[in-house]
């Protein structure tokens, strides 16, 4: 009775929903079809995506992985002369507009095909056996702001006409999700959830209706289909996260009432709970990092003031034959390194104790 409300509780919660979330998404293949059939539906006819495999992100450099917010998956092209081809879906979501996305894109693209020739070398494979995949990068831009700039990587090079055929040009599927021209979205779990992306600042009357008619579709999705549970779960999130705190409770009862099954009812009715409990969770943990931290900090602090305190009055001892006790209360009473490590150049270069400045 409680399985599929279990389920729901595994699936990965989301901070920093905006970007976080749309991530999110895009990491389950039934959603990535999705996207694939709405803004190029003659080339995802063609792809295999029940052979679909994500790209571990350790596929990437470091220093790539520091700023990327894609998904990159392996996908099976079907071609009649050549049989499966595979080919890398690259997927960068934004939530703003960027006039470097043309080169950021290329950037992502050199480095996927770098990964790849490291393989070769490790693998000692001759370069005459060399076939870099193809790569379709993708941009799912979820932002409000109008995208004015063509992503390509002239609009970054200051170039004269005579040398614009030097420049590298590739195409870029683009979807604009709050675009005005943006396509019917409703029939499909992950279209309706673009939908409801789409109408998130809208007024209350708006967002209700769309929130009535997206549920009214989910509800026809059989109960133990996982992309009811996902579908439902990023439903919630985006209620809790991007509508007013006044709205939740209503926003909430229109999706329990709309559902039909009581088991339905109870499982959405279950999610804020797991919602609540998690962040909770998540502020107690951040809680215990921080103040771990700040104790290491402390301790790693006091560990070095006591080392060069010690440095200090070693140096002394040697230089001079004996400290008085004042001295020696006043250099233990120091709080600063910066101080010590002062005292210490003193303490070297001194010809008396009298001539360092310890006060």
């Amino acid at each position: 009775m409680r399985k599929q409300s279990e389920d729901i509780g595994f699936l990965p919660p989301i901070r920093e929903f905006s970007d976080r979330g749309a991530k999110w998404l895009l990491e389950f293949g039934e959603n990535v079809e999705g996207l694939l059939q709405i803004v190029a539906s003659d080339l995802a006819d063609q792809l295999d995506f029940s052979q679909l495999q994500q790209v571990n992100q350790s596929f990437i450099p470091d220093n790539l992985r520091k700023q990327e917010s894609d998904v990159i998956y392996l996908i099976p092209f079907q071609s009649e002369e050549l049989g499966d081809v595979w080919a890398y879906l690259l997927i960068e979501h934004q939530s703003v507009t960027s006039p470097v996305m043309g080169f950021r894109l290329l950037f992502y693209m050199v480095n996927i095909w770098d990964a790849q020739r490291r393989g070769w070398e490790d693998a000692k494979v001759p370069e005459s056996e060399w076939h870099f995949r193809p790569i379709i990068p993708i941009v799912f831009y979820t932002g409000s702001q109008t995208w004015e700039m063509p992503i390509t990587m002239e609009v970054v090079t200051d170039l004269p006409q005579a040398l614009g055929r030097f420049v590298p040009t590739f195409d870029v599927l683009f979807l604009n999700v709050k675009g005005e021209d943006a396509p019917d979205f409703l029939r499909h779990p992950f279209r309706l959830l673009l939908e409801l992306i789409r109408q998130e600042d809208a007024t209350k009357a708006d967002f209700e209706a769309v929130l009535r008619q997206v549920v009214e579709i989910l509800k026809e999705l059989p109960e133990e289909s996982p992309q009811w549970s996902r579908a439902m779960y990023y439903l919630v999130l985006l209620i809790y996260h991007r509508r007013p705190t006044e709205e939740r409770e209503t926003l909430m009862n229109i999706v329990a009432q709309t559902l039909v099954g009581r088991r339905q009812i109870e499982e959405v009715q279950d999610m804020p709970q797991t919602i609540a409990e998690y962040f909770i969770q998540q502020g107690e943990e951040r809680g215990e990092k921080r103040g771990e931290r700040r104790g290491e900090k402390r301790g790693e602090k006091r560990g070095e003031l006591r080392a060069k305190r010690e440095a200090v009055l070693k140096l002394l001892q040697l230089r001079f034959d004996s400290i008085p006790p004042s001295v020696v209360k006043k250099i233990k009473s120091i709080r600063s390194v910066d101080r010590l490590n002062a005292l210490f150049d003193q303490a070297a270069t001194a010809n008396s104790i009298s001539e360092i400045e310890i006060s």
